[in-house]
């Protein structure tokens, strides 16, 4: 979750009440937020020959997205107390072309999504200055990935002029002098400057590779930014500034909005006519689109006052619950249509609320989790129960554990070569499930097999005393285009022995105990010879030719199982290239098998 210092002094300020960290302690657990650390309690740095103020390190929940700042704090806390209701956002219609950003077809390649507001006549403080920089950087770090997804720009209205444009130029056309620099470089020359800048150089490679940089422009082409990087000092904005100019791009609409809505609905309260924005319109001529954002007007939905009442193990009113939630900033009043509902506007900065299930968590947040009775929850509880194949996967994995053999779990991807290459098998392009953009050799693939795992686990533990017997009772996935995900999952298990001789023996007698207790008989072909008949399942082995295994050292396992006969694995002696590519010295049997056929 993370954690927002905000200053103890004007927070409680804010409040309108002093209290001891204990009391501001239990505040914070019953909104749901957590008290980390005051600092009053001790040694703070000294900066410029004066001591740093008290802070209060608050842990915000990961979806409270509106709590990411000092604002958003002081303000729920104060609707929760009972101090302040919920603001009417007002929002100013754009009236001129300077309130308009026009969305060039060319972002499409890069970023494609922009959204933007202005803030007219702020009042900014040093404080209120750095809240509003730290918010921008909250919202990189948590919803906008790393700015991955969203990238802020905020600049000073008074030093451009709109209407403003949105593109994606080469890097050599774009020319500019970035924040807090004087001399004007092109795209290229920035990305060069800021490799070695610490904060800068964790964002470069989102844009890098591309043959264009997005950049905003006002109506004379000054560049305002080149996001998701850097703006430029042209429009610097600081404590002095009146208007800002907020642009947000984005390659996720939704996050887009999200962003915007909670930046705005912030720091409006200090525009000169409260919580009142200037909205932006967004023009793109290439698919005759036009919108006008930010929209903070709530969403409206229902909750169902039973259901609340069920979860809780509550019988309050509507008009109660209504009540209740107003305190969460929440407006809600009980409907008009049906008697068991009530009618809730959710506001525009609370997108973490999808489902009645989020409502009915405020109810219980606003109600007091230590005030609700402690009975069973009144709505219809079911028991789980372990799906099939784990259930089947739990008899196996117990039955070679007690055998003796120890279970591992290495990784579910692995690279190309350990999976075919390696094992002397051919890629036909139609198995493997490969990762479009794999961050190393090591995960290229999701495995088709249960065997690289094994041999990789053996070679990094091959400084142990031998024999060394391991199992894996784990997924491999295979592509299957007729399928709505165009893969499926296939529960596998494997055993691999390691020793200084090759153990085919060992091997074969876990899979006959295995398949002993899975009531499977051991067909014998010997002459005069008969398998002991366990029901309707029985398997044996046939010599096979297999290029991963020793010659004339593998076998095939079949099952006959309802009347239907198939191969369900192989079990065999490796073969020198394979050992020698896994870095093994000593010979391996392995067996391999479908687990899924018993089900």
């Amino acid at each position: 979750m993370p954690t927002i210092a905000v200053d103890k002094t004007a927070l409680f300020e804010a409040l309108g009440q002093d209290y001891t960290t204990e009391e501001f302690d239990e505040l914070c657990f019953e909104f749901g937020i957590e008290l980390d650390e005051d600092t009053s309690t001790s040694e703070r740095p000294i900066t410029n020959g004066k001591q740093e103020s008290p802070q209060l390190k608050i842990e915000i929940p990961a979806n409270r997205y509106d709590m990411l700042c000092f604002e958003g704090i002081s303000l729920m806390l104060n609707i929760f107390r009972g101090k302040q209701s919920f603001p009417k956002y007002r929002t100013v219609v754009p009236g001129s072309d300077e309130h308009v950003l026009i969305c060039h077809e060319s972002t499409s390649k890069v970023r494609p999504f922009v959204s933007g507001a202005i803030l007219r006549n702020v009042k900014f403080t040093q404080a209120r200055y750095e809240s509003f920089i730290a918010l921008q950087d909250k919202l990189h770090q948590n919803l906008a990935r790393q700015r991955t997804l969203v990238a802020i720009g905020t600049h000073d209205m008074d030093t451009l002029k709109g209407p403003f444009t949105y593109e994606a130029l080469p890097p050599e056309k774009i020319q500019f002098a970035p924040l807090n620099q004087t001399k004007s470089m092109n795209g290229h020359e920035i990305m060069k400057f800021y490799e070695s800048d610490k904060h800068l150089s964790r964002y470069l490679h989102i844009i890098r590779d591309s043959p264009v940089y997005p950049v905003i422009l006002d109506a004379n082409r000054t560049v305002c930014s080149m996001p998701p990087i850097i703006n430029s000092n042209h429009s610097k904005i600081s404590p002095q500034t009146r208007n800002v100019f907020i642009d947000i791009t984005a390659t996720d609409k939704t996050k887009a909005e999200i962003v915007n809505n909670v930046l705005v609905a912030m720091f409006s309260q200090y525009t000169e006519e409260p919580f009142t924005v200037q909205q932006v319109k967004i023009k793109s001529p290439h698919n005759n689109q036009t919108r006008i954002v930010p929209d903070l007007t709530p969403r409206q939905t229902t909750a169902e006052i039973s259901y609340i009442n069920a979860c809780c193990g509550l019988s309050l009113s509507g008009t109660g619950i209504c009540s209740l939630l107003e305190r969460m900033s929440y407006i809600a009043l009980p409907s008009p249509r049906n008697p068991d509902e009530v009618d809730i506007w959710i506001p525009s900065t609370r997108a973490d609320v999808l489902h009645q299930a989020d409502i009915m968590e405020d109810v219980a947040i606003a109600y007091g989790f230590n005030n609700l009775p402690r009975t069973f929850p009144s709505v219809t509880s079911t028991i789980a129960q372990p799906l099939a194949v784990n259930k089947l996967s739990d008899i196996v994995r117990l039955e070679a554990a007690m055998a003796g053999w120890s279970e591992v779990l290495p990784l579910i991807l692995c690279s190309h070569a350990e999976n075919f290459a390696y094992l002397n098998r051919k890629d036909d392009g139609t198995t493997a499930v490969r990762l479009a953009n794999p961050k190393t050799a090591e995960y290229q693939v999701v495995r088709t097999s249960l065997l690289p795992g094994l041999l990789k686990t053996l070679r990094e533990n091959k400084h142990h005393s031998v024999p060394i017997k391991i199992f894996e009772v784990s997924d491999v996935a295979f592509k299957a285009p007729h399928l709505e995900r165009k893969s499926r999952n296939e529960r596998h298990f494997a055993a691999a022995y390691l020793g200084k001789s090759s153990g085919f023996e060992v091997v074969h007698g876990l899979l006959d105990r295995i398949m002993l207790m899975l009531k499977s008989t051991f067909m014998i072909s010997e002459e005069g010879l008969k398998g002991k008949e366990m029901g309707q399942s029985a398997y044996w082995i046939d010599e096979v030719d297999d290029a991963t295994f020793l010659p004339g050292h593998a076998a095939a396992v079949h099952l006959r199982m309802g009347g239907r006969e198939e191969v369900i694995g192989r079990l065999g002696i490796l073969h020198p290239t394979v050992l020698e590519r896994f870095e093994l010295k000593y010979p391996v049997s392995v067996l391999e098998m479908n687990a899924e056929v018993f089900l």
